[in-house]
């Protein structure tokens, strides 16, 4: 029987996780403070990383560890009392490590960031930084480099926004941002999982889908959502003299990157696909978010994205005949 250790095991992707390995039959615990509920199934260890010494109640050996921590020295700190008790240690990063967002279909041996493990360092380079305290554990380490995730739950709401928004919407038109020459590349939140749960690949790979055109991921999910109205396509100028922002936040049009960044969707995905990964259909995945959104409230408040409201009121302000998506 595998023994795994999860140090979380209660958030979005690492309670994922922990299902996918109890549902392989593997012994799972999960170090974590204690205040979110575990998988059915996993024994929890109480620790806090921030403390003065989380790793006390640990004992034992483990055939993987995982790691999805965003602090830099919270993961070197792992790795240096922990590591030597791990046949196999598997760390979740981030494709924001890479230094530039210009060149389209960069794999793995793109440039990263400059590491640091400041506190106040941005996440980048904290990414960069505990990848170089998990590179040390050599033929024993995997760097797993998701791109942007997406799933039921997402508490981002990047993703989902878009599957809300046309749910909203029905007959009525939906905004979107310039699409011409714009890409959209995801990873559905399951197909990560299992992946961190099976894979023992060593080195990094990109955990990221195909990328493909952002009108097509938007007509997915519009097809999805039983949308029927049409769309209205603001310009990069438009939108930004009226505070909409990129990617993510309020106010915001998720997905949506300015026209320099070519690369940051268009990754390789060739060593995810080789050392085991595996891509759900778009459709399947646009499927499951819609109904999240609908069970979860379309207005709700959100993290990312334009209420009914706002987006109502630039519409009426853009003007224009709607359009289809292709």
């Amino acid at each position: 029987m595998t023994k795994a250790l999860i140090l979380g095991g209660t958030g979005w992707l690492s309670s994922r996780i922990a299902r996918r390995l109890l549902d392989e039959g593997a012994a799972v615990t999960c170090l974590a403070r204690g205040t979110r509920p575990l998988p059915p199934g996993a024994t929890r260890v109480v620790g806090d990383r921030t403390g003065a010494d989380p790793y006390a109640a640990l004992d034992g050996e483990w055939d993987l560890v995982v790691d999805v921590s965003s602090s830099a020295l919270q993961v070197a700190r792992a790795v240096d009392e922990l590591g030597d008790r791990a046949a196999h240690w598997t760390f979740v990063s981030s494709v924001s490590v890479y230094a530039e967002d210009e060149t389209v279909g960069a794999d793995e041996r793109a440039p990263r960031h400059p590491s640091s493990r400041a506190e106040d360092a941005d996440y980048g380079a904290q990414k960069a930084a505990a990848e170089d305290a998990v590179a040390a554990l050599g033929d024993r380490a995997l760097i797993v480099r998701p791109g942007l995730i997406v799933g039921e739950g997402d508490p981002s709401d990047r993703f989902g926004y878009w599957a809300a928004a046309f749910a909203r919407a029905g007959e009525r038109p939906v905004l979107v941002p310039p699409l011409a020459g714009r890409t959209a590349q995801i990873v559905d939140v399951d197909d990560l999982a299992a992946y961190v749960a099976s894979s023992r690949a060593v080195g990094a790979v990109n955990a990221v889908g195909d990328s493909i055109p952002l009108a097509d991921m938007l007509e997915i999910v519009r097809g999805a959502a039983g949308h029927t109205g049409g769309v209205r396509e603001a310009s990069e100028e438009w939108l930004r003299a009226r505070s909409v922002e990129y990617w993510m936040g309020v106010r915001s049009l998720p997905l949506w990157l300015p026209a320099d960044m070519t690369g940051f969707m268009t990754r390789r995905n060739e060593r995810f696909l080789a050392t085991g990964g595996a891509l759900s259909p778009l459709d399947a995945t646009a499927a499951r978010v819609v109904v999240d959104e609908l069970v979860r409230g379309v207005d709700r408040p959100r993290r990312a994205g334009l209420s009914r409201a706002e987006e109502a009121g630039l519409l009426g302000e853009l003007g224009g005949r709607s359009r289809s998506l292709r």
